[in-house]
C-alpha cells in the first residue's frame, strides 16, 4: 500500500474529510494551480496532529493552508499533502475572561470581526472584509487601515513539525511587519485566543463599513486576486511605485496589474501560475531599475 492510501485510510478511520488529486485553483482566492495529490480539510485539533505525525512519519512532504487567500499555487499542481484549515474547523466563541474570544484557526476573520461586533467588542473592525482566516492572518501578522493582529493577539495554540500539539504567548512570536515566528516554521496554528476591548456595537459596525467602502472604492474586488502582491517599501508603497513606473495595466496572458489599484495583479480569467509568476519579476525589475526600490512579493508561492 503507497503511502497516500495509507492516508487516506486514516483519513477514513478518523472521519476526516479528503480529497484526491484537488484542483488548487478551487482552494485559491487567486482561482489557480493544478491538482494536488491529497487534500485533508480537519475538523478539530487532533485530527490535525494525526495527519501531521502520519506524513512525519511516513515522510510524506505536507503543507498547510488556509482560506488561500494569499497563495500561488503551482500550474503543475503539488505532490504529497495539503492540509486545508478552513470552514470544517471554523467556531468562534467567548471566553470566560471579559473581552476575549477564541477562534478555531479556520474561522474567517470576517467572521470574527462580525461576532466581536454583536458581543459589543472593539479592536477587529480593521479585519472586515479581509478574505483569510485567523490561521492564516497570525502567520503574516495581518493588517489594514491601522489594526494589525500584533494589536489584539494573546496566545496561539498549535501542532509542531512533528505532530506535538503546544502554545505559545503572543510575546514570544516575533510579531512585525507581515511576519510572525509561524512564517518561518513548519507549525500548524490551531486556536487562537484574541483579547478585544469594550465598544459600542453601532459605533463598531459603523467603522467596519467604512473600511469595507474604501475597499470597494479601491480595491478590484470583482476579480480573483491575492490581495496586495508586495510588501510596503520604507518610505513608499508598491502599488505608487508600480504606477510611477507604467505599469499600471500591464498584462501577460490572463495575469494584469489592476488597473484600478496597481497593487494588485488579478486574475482576467484563465490565468495561468506562470503569467503571474513572469510579471511579478517583470514588475520587480522594472520598478528596481526606475526607482531603486526593491520589491518583496507578499504571495506565499507553494
Amino acid at each position: 500500500m503507497t503511502d497516500l492510501l495509507k492516508l487516506t485510510s486514516l483519513c477514513q478511520n478518523i472521519e476526516c474529510e479528503y480529497v484526491i488529486n484537488a484542483p488548487m485553483k478551487e482552494y485559491t482566492t487567486f482561482q489557480i494551480g493544478g491538482p494536488c495529490d491529497f487534500l485533508a480539510r480537519p475538523y478539530d485539533e487532533g485530527q490535525i496532529a494525526r495527519l501531521i505525525q502520519f506524513c512525519a512519519a511516513n515522510g510524506i512532504r505536507w503543507q498547510v493552508i488556509g482560506n488561500g487567500s494569499n497563495l500561488l499555487a503551482p500550474d503543475g499542481g503539488i505532490s504529497g499533502a495539503v492540509i486545508q484549515i478552513g470552514s470544517n474547523f471554523s467556531y468562534i466563541r467567548q471566553s470566560t475572561k471579559s473581552g476575549e474570544i477564541i477562534c478555531a484557526a479556520g474561522a474567517s476573520l470576517s467572521a470574527a470581526a462580525v461576532f466581536a461586533q454583536k458581543q459589543g467588542l472593539s479592536g477587529l473592525e480593521f479585519a472586515w472584509g479581509i478574505p483569510g482566516n485567523l490561521g492564516g492572518a497570525v502567520c503574516m501578522n495581518a493588517g489594514a487601515y491601522g489594526g494589525e493582529m500584533k494589536d489584539v493577539l494573546v496566545a496561539v495554540d498549535y501542532v509542531d513539525q512533528m505532530g506535538n500539539a503546544r502554545s505559545i504567548d503572543a510575546r514570544e512570536m516575533q510579531l512585525g511587519y507581515r511576519h510572525s515566528i509561524f512564517s518561518e516554521r513548519d507549525w500548524c496554528i490551531t486556536k487562537v485566543k484574541l483579547q478585544l476591548r469594550p465598544g459600542d456595537p453601532e459605533t463598531i459596525r459603523g467603522a467596519m463599513e467604512e473600511n469595507m467602502a474604501r475597499r470597494r472604492a479601491k480595491q478590484p474586488l470583482e476579480y480573483p486576486s491575492a490581495g496586495s502582491v508586495f510588501k510596503r517599501p520604507q518610505g513608499n508603497y508598491a502599488g505608487a511605485l508600480i504606477e510611477q513606473c507604467g505599469l499600471k495595466g500591464r498584462r501577460i496572458g490572463g495575469a494584469q496589474v489592476s488597473e484600478k489599484h496597481a497593487g494588485f495583479i488579478v486574475n482576467l480569467g484563465g490565468a495561468s501560475s506562470r503569467d503571474v509568476s513572469l510579471l511579478i519579476r517583470e514588475i520587480q525589475k522594472t520598478v528596481e531599475e526606475q526607482t531603486g526600490y526593491r520589491l518583496e512579493c507578499e504571495l506565499r508561492q507553494l
